[in-house]
Order: C-alpha cells, then structure tokens, then sequence
C-alpha cells in the first residue's frame, strides 16, 4: 500500500490549490484526477471577478477577455445595467493546468486518468486499477457530489442543473448578460462573452432538468441578432447551491478536509466558485499540513458563511413562489433589494 502525508482528490482549482500548499509545506502529496487533462472537458461557464488575481497571482495565458459590466433582463424588460462589474473570462482548461504547473513545481505528485472507487471507513483509497493509498489526511477537491463529503456525511443534497452551449458573436461584448425569469426555475440564464464567441447557458431545479433544452434554445433564438446560430460546444454539470457544509470530517484515524464545491461553497444564487474553490483549497493545504480542522472550518465560516447564507435565504424565497418580477430582483445580486 502506497503512503503519502495527504492525498488530494480531485485537480481542480480546489485541488491543484491544496496540492501546491501542502507541497510547499513539506508535506509528501498524492493529487488523484479521474479526467486525462486539466480541465478537460471543460463544465464552466469561465467568469471570475477580476480581485482573483489577489489569489492566485499571474494569470498568465488562462485569461480570455475582460469583463467591465453586468446586464441584468428581468423577463421581457429592458436590461438594468450595473456599470461598474470588473472579471475575468477564463480559458478554463489553461487556468487549471497553470494551477497544476504550480503544484508539481511545489513537489506534488499529480497524478491524471486515474479513477477512486471508494474509501474505507479506516480511510483507505481504493482505485478502480486496484492500488491502494493511504494518506494521514485526505482533502476531497473533488466537486458537488464529492465521494470523500460521502464518506464523512457532509453531502451536498441542493443542485443546480446547468447546460451551456458555446456561440459566435457577431459583435464585440465586454458584459456577462443575465436573463432573470419564472420560466428558468431555480436558476437563470447567462451569455458571457470570450473574444469572438461566448458562453450561452441555463441552470435551473433538478426536478425541471427536463426543461433546460427547449429553455436554452429559446435563449438562443432570442438572440439571434447578436449570436450565431451555430453551436460550437455543448457541457454542462452540477453546482451545489445548499450553502456551506460541515467541511471535515475522520475515517478512522484519517483526517478529510472538503474543499471547494465538495464542501458546498458555491454561491447558491450565482453558482459562482471559482475564486472559493482556490481561496478554500489553499486554506485546507495549509490545514492538512498542520492539522488544525477546526481552524479551517472558523476560517471558511468567517470567509464564505455571511455572503453564503444571504445567497441561501434569497435562493429558498424565490423557491417558495412562483417569482414576479420584484421577487426575482430582490433574488439577484445587482439590485439594492438583495442586499438588504
């Protein structure tokens, strides 16, 4: 059975960022990531708020274009514009193998195409190829419906289903456009530009998955005048949308630290958690290799709680009816009525 002082699953910006400092540390790390290639395929819709470089530094040739506003379409009105609204549209792939780069040059060993099949309640990682690891601490990086979150009960049970194509763009854009209305239930819809194409997509309830097809090429043919017909990509995924959950946890003498989406730290009305995931996983490379379970959980309680728990009551409001257009203002970030 291999050893290692922590095992990462999951290479993500939660899991390259908690490989890289727990390596830096000196601590002996193992990163598992079930897909071939960093970021590959791609399930994001690549929008971060322009401060992330505060995070994580040089961004290098990860970044797409700049973002400098944010239009918001509440049902068929006319767009309410926050001017002031800086990000970053991310090559997603690209940011997260900088993000890997950085680990293996902190001494982690990043390991890609290689698939957990389960751990044991002594905290053994079992591989679908048969090896074994065993780690004094485990850090699950690995997204919404985390294995190792299932392993210590900390399970993320509130989803969002997304679907996103990518499109031309017959003009420039420098806005993320969102598209507010009762017909996207549990969700909205965005349009984020990335130089001559942009991200178009949905997200919307579990139960009304059935919906995010017709729904999102409604969008599509809405926009006709400012996209192309042609569909370029198709992705899309899970976001966890609960709010914060119990981020540690033990299997046997094992310690399990949740980072990122595994630990429910995606904002449940914008879906955002890039910038949280790279916070998050820093913070548990640094408690893995200290051991201070209780510290990371205040840290991420005193970072994330608040924001995450405002997110959580507007998210469940707009859930309990169904959302006229003052509701669905007051459930969205660029309107003073959220805020208060």
């Amino acid at each position: 059975m291999e050893q290692a002082d922590v095992l990462v699953l999951g290479l993500g910006p939660a899991g390259a960022a908690a490989a890289a400092e727990a390596a830096r540390r000196g601590c002996k790390v193992v990163a598992l990531e079930r897909k071939r290639e960093p970021g590959l395929p791609v399930q994001c819709a690549e929008f971060v708020p322009a401060m992330i470089g505060l995070e994580v530094g040089e961004l290098n040739g990860a970044v797409r274009q700049r973002i400098s506003s944010m239009a918001t379409f509440v049902e068929e009105d006319a767009a309410d514009r926050q001017a002031d609204f800086p990000g970053l549209m991310l090559d997603r792939a690209a940011f997260d193998a900088l993000l890997v780069a950085r680990a293996v040059r902190a001494g982690a060993d990043c390991r890609f195409g290689r698939q957990l099949q389960r751990l044991t309640p002594e905290g053994v990682a079992k591989l679908r190829d048969g090896t074994a690891l065993r780690a004094r601490c485990i850090i699950g990086a690995d997204g919404p419906r985390s294995q190792a979150g299932r392993a210590i009960g900390s399970v993320n049970t509130e989803l969002v289903e997304t679907r996103q194509v990518t499109v031309p763009l017959r003009r420039a854009h420098a806005a993320t456009d969102i598209f507010l209305s009762a017909d996207i239930p549990g969700g909205y819809g965005w349009l984020f530009p990335k130089g001559d194409v942009a991200n178009l997509g949905a997200g919307v309830s579990p139960s009304r998955r059935a919906r995010l097809k017709p729904i999102l090429e409604k969008l599509h043919s809405g926009l006709g005048d400012r996209v192309g017909k042609e569909i370029l990509a198709t992705t899309g995924g899970a976001i966890p949308v609960g709010g914060l959950l119990r981020p540690w946890g033990r299997l046997g003498e094992t310690l399990v630290l949740l980072a990122g989406d595994a630990a429910g730290l995606a904002n449940p009305v914008t879906g955002a958690g890039i910038a949280a995931a790279v916070q998050s996983g820093r913070l548990a490379g640094e408690a893995a290799a200290n051991g201070d379970a209780a510290a990371y959980q205040e840290e991420l309680e005193d970072l994330f709680g608040a924001a995450l728990a405002r997110a959580l009551r507007r998210r469940r409001e707009l859930m309990e009816q169904v959302p006229t257009k003052a509701a669905l203002r007051r459930g969205w970030i660029a309107y003073p009525e959220y805020w208060q």
